[in-house]
C-alpha cells in the first residue's frame, strides 16, 4: 500500500499547525488589562507591580490598569483574577511563596503549577525596629522577647506574608514568642512601626528602604544569612552573624496569570519576558535601589526557582497550626 499521501497529508497538517503557532505567539490586546495587586498600595508587591506594568504596557501597546484589592493576607485579591473570566486579561501579582500556599490555608484551591510564572525580583526580609527601642542588635532584641513573651509586636502584612513568614522562622529558630499585628500590607505594616503603634517589623528590605535611610527604621539584621548592599544606608548583616546556620530561601515576586488563558496570552509574555524583562534597564535600577535581586524568569524554570520557598512557607504555617491542609496532600513535600 502507497502511504506517500498519508505521510505527505501529516507535514502538511504539521506544517498548518506550526503556522497556527506562530501566530497565535502575537497576541495584541484589544482593551486594558486588569492587574489585581491583592495588598494595599505602596508595599512590595505594589511598587514592582507597577515599575513591571509600566514596561509591558510598552512592548504590548496597551493599558494594564493597577487595582489593589487587599485583605485575608493577599488571597482576596488572588482569588479574583483566579476566578475571573479566562479570557488574559485579568492577572495577579505578589510574591509566589504566599500564592503556592494559599491551598494548604483553605483560601484558593488552586496550586503553584496553575498558574504561569512570570518573575521579577527576589526580595529579602529584614528585622526593621522603631528607633526609639532600646535593641541595638539581634540578640538584644531576642533577650528581651525571651524576657517579655509575647508582649513584643511585630508588625507584618499577615499570615502567609514574607514579613510573617520571616518572624516564624526566627521563632522557630530562636525559640521566642511574640506579639502578631497584621496590616493589609506591608507599607501599612512598616508605617506602623515608624508611628510607634508596633515595636518592629520583618517586613521586607523594598519596603523599609525608604525609613531606614531616613534613620526612621533601625535595621538590626536581614532575615538571611547573607547580607544586604542598600544604596544610600550601607550593609545590613546578615541573621546567621547571630543565629549560627540559619538561611531562608529567596522569596520571587511577579506577575502571574491563570494557566487556563489562551495559548496566544502565555506565548507573547513568555516572548516578553525573554526579549524584554530579561535585560530591562527600569527593573534593575529598581531593584538595586530597593536592596532587591533582579531575578527575572518565567516558565519551567520560574516554577523551579520558587518551590523551595513555597516548601518552606507551606510547612512552617502548617506545624504551628496555622493551616487547614497538610502541604504533603496538595503536592507539596516536605523539605
Amino acid at each position: 500500500m502507497n502511504r506517500t499521501p498519508s505521510i505527505r497529508t501529516a507535514l502538511v497538517a504539521a506544517l498548518l499547525a506550526a503556522a497556527a503557532g506562530g501566530a497565535a505567539a502575537q497576541w495584541k490586546p484589544t482593551h486594558p488589562i486588569n492587574l489585581i495587586v491583592p495588598w494595599a498600595a505602596g508595599g512590595s508587591t505594589d511598587q514592582v507591580t507597577r515599575v513591571t506594568a509600566a514596561e509591558l504596557e510598552k512592548a504590548l501597546g496597551q493599558t494594564i490598569v493597577i487595582v489593589n484589592q487587599p485583605g485575608a493576607s493577599g488571597s482576596i485579591g488572588t482569588k479574583s483574577a483566579f476566578d475571573a473570566p479566562r479570557d488574559g486579561y485579568t492577572w495577579t501579582a505578589g510574591a509566589a511563596q504566599d500564592l503556592g500556599t494559599y491551598q494548604t490555608l483553605g483560601s484558593l484551591n488552586a496550586s503553584i503549577k496553575d498558574w504561569n510564572l512570570y518573575l521579577t525580583v527576589a526580595n529579602i526580609q529584614v528585622i526593621g525596629v522603631n528607633p526609639s527601642r532600646p535593641w541595638q542588635n539581634p540578640q538584644q532584641l531576642f533577650d528581651a522577647m525571651k524576657a517579655q513573651p509575647g508582649k513584643i509586636s511585630v508588625a507584618t502584612a499577615g499570615v502567609t506574608s514574607a514579613g510573617h513568614n520571616a518572624m516564624e522562622l526566627i521563632a522557630k529558630a530562636t525559640g521566642v514568642q511574640y506579639k502578631d499585628v497584621a496590616y493589609d500590607g506591608g507599607n501599612p505594616a512598616v508605617v506602623a512601626t515608624v508611628s510607634g503603634e508596633a515595636d518592629l517589623t520583618t517586613q521586607l528590605a523594598v519596603e523599609q528602604a525608604d525609613m531606614i535611610r531616613g534613620k526612621r527604621l533601625r535595621p538590626l539584621a536581614t532575615v538571611s544569612d547573607k547580607a544586604l548592599q542598600l544604596e544610600g544606608y550601607g550593609t545590613i548583616p546578615p541573621l546567621s552573624d547571630t543565629v549560627p546556620k540559619f538561611t531562608a530561601p529567596a522569596n520571587y515576586f511577579g506577575i502571574f496569570v491563570p494557566k487556563v488563558v489562551p495559548v496566544e496570552v502565555t506565548q507573547t509574555l513568555d516572548k516578553i519576558w525573554r526579549e524584554n524583562i530579561a535585560s530591562n534597564a527600569a527593573l534593575k535600577k529598581y531593584a538595586e535601589s530597593r536592596g532587591a535581586l533582579f531575578a527575572p524568569s518565567a516558565g519551567d524554570a520560574a516554577q523551579q526557582a520558587v518551590f523551595p520557598a513555597i516548601q518552606a512557607n507551606a510547612w512552617l504555617l502548617f506545624s504551628s497550626g496555622k493551616t487547614k491542609v497538610s502541604p504533603d496532600t496538595v503536592g507539596i513535600a516536605k523539605p
